[in-house]
């Protein structure tokens, strides 16, 4: 099934070379694929996964492992947000 990914600041450094500009890459992922697997299967550090919206809806990090993802949806995940 399809999902589009989005990943802001530093982690778009996780991004394949032609999305990094757009922040976005659409994956073809197996269904009953939840968040947690999706971001090991992407080699995202924990401590850099922050802030997790599927479709705009936050996902606290106890849920992640339990989220499944369906078609269509848009997974964007930012990292802690520093500066002062």
């Amino acid at each position: 099934m399809k999902i589009t990914l989005k990943l802001f600041a530093s982690l778009t450094d996780y991004l394949p070379p032609e999305s990094k500009y757009t922040n976005v890459v659409a994956l073809d992922i197996a269904p009953e694929t939840t968040i947690a697997q999706l971001i090991e299967q992407h080699r995202l550090p924990e401590k850099l996964v922050h802030l997790v919206l599927v479709n705009g809806t936050y996902v606290a990090a106890d849920q992640r492992a339990g989220k499944t993802l369906n078609e269509g949806d848009a997974l964007a995940i930012w990292p802690p947000i520093a500066g002062g």
